[in-house]
């Protein structure tokens, strides 16, 4: 059965009832907020606002009489604010900034609807208001992201990349602008005009550029898959962007002592190269930082064991070994959270 969403609004009429007793006129009259950019605008779960593709600050406040559970997510999938808990009457506000865009999910998928799109779910969703306001540019940093399926906004449950989940750990005022990609190598992210001659001109002075490309990789030779890797740092620099290296998630495949010490595991290609050792040599070689992301999941997959990392995967749905389910997903979005503050690529005030 379908959560019922509780709006709060003043003198505790319902949206609806709000709205009905307003005349149409009056209402797009009123002073406050652009109309369309506010909580008259959604519906019982859903919010849709007409703005073109952009960067948008979202405010919103949760919570009204009884306690409640609300998370929201938005476009393809993204979750933009984790399931945060409210106390009967004690609303709590919170902040995030989106990326709209077309295609709104993966750079060679369909366009999806235009304009921003929210969900309000939880256990107990509560949404009392709703603010969308245009980012300010000069104030708003961007992550941009550029990878494979393991990363992506995956358009599908139960599929999830760790890039849609990355969201949820940053605050107003830093956006992920996520052109990862299904099926992608640096060869292909390269060739087509899609992918990285779209995510260049995009790129402004100081925005962060994580790189994670090596899972689709399976033919490609080692000084290829090197040059590739530095021709995408050398694009990101030249437009005044900061590359991060970020080397493959582990497929979760197991030895018979239960650890993943082993090529299909660790991301070595049928010809032998080594991608996360090669992406740790370009990132030493020329002076970029690197999120060894090969090396924390690895732990996390072996703390968690056989049986306990499945529910990572997608093992139990599809016995899918390489692909994240949503839980999988988020936990490696906070290892990427955890590696950009601890290394000062984001301030600690943006992060979550």
């Amino acid at each position: 059965m379908a959560r019922r969403l509780s709006i709060t609004l003043p003198a505790a009429l319902t949206l609806a009832a709000a709205l009905s007793a307003t005349p149409a006129h009056a209402r797009t009259q009123q002073p406050g907020p652009r109309p369309g950019l506010g909580l008259e605008n959604c519906t019982a779960g859903a919010c849709h606002f007409e703005v073109p593709p952009g960067t948008y600050d979202v405010r919103v406040r949760l919570g009204g009489e009884a306690a409640a559970s609300t998370g929201i997510s938005g476009e393809t999938r993204r979750t933009l604010l984790a399931e945060t808990p409210t106390g009967a009457g004690e609303p709590v506000t919170r902040g995030f900034t989106v990326n709209v865009r077309t295609p709104e999910g993966e750079p060679t998928g369909p366009d999806g609807t235009a304009g921003l799109d929210l969900a309000v779910g939880g256990s107990a969703p509560a949404l009392a208001d709703i603010r969308v306001t245009p980012a300010a540019g000069r104030h708003t940093r961007q992550i941009l992201l550029v990878g494979d399926s393991t990363v992506c906004d995956q358009p599908g449950d139960p599929y999830s990349g760790w890039g849609q989940q990355l969201s949820q750990f940053l605050r107003k005022g830093l956006s992920v602008a996520n052109y990862a990609d299904s099926g992608e190598s640096t060869v292909s992210y390269l060739a087509d005009p899609r992918l990285f001659a779209t995510v260049r001109p995009l790129i402004r002075k100081g925005d962060l550029v994580l790189i994670q490309l090596a899972h689709n990789d399976k033919q490609t030779d080692e000084p290829t898959y090197r040059a590739n890797l530095e021709t995408l740092v050398a694009g990101v620099r030249e437009k005044g962007g900061r590359p991060v290296l970020v080397t493959p998630i582990v497929r979760r495949w197991f030895n018979a002592d239960g650890t993943l010490n082993n090529d299909t595991a660790l991301l070595v290609n049928g010809l032998g190269v080594d991608h996360p050792a090669v992406t740790r040599s370009v990132a030493a070689a020329h002076d970029v930082p690197l999120i060894d992301l090969t090396t924390r999941t690895k732990a996390l997959v072996e703390s968690l064991g056989v049986e306990g990392s499945k529910a990572l995967y997608l093992y139990n749905e599809k016995r899918d070994n390489t692909h994240t389910s949503a839980q999988g997903a988020t936990a490696y979005a906070g290892l990427v959270r955890d590696e950009l503050l601890a290394q000062g690529l984001v301030p600690e005030r943006l992060v979550r």
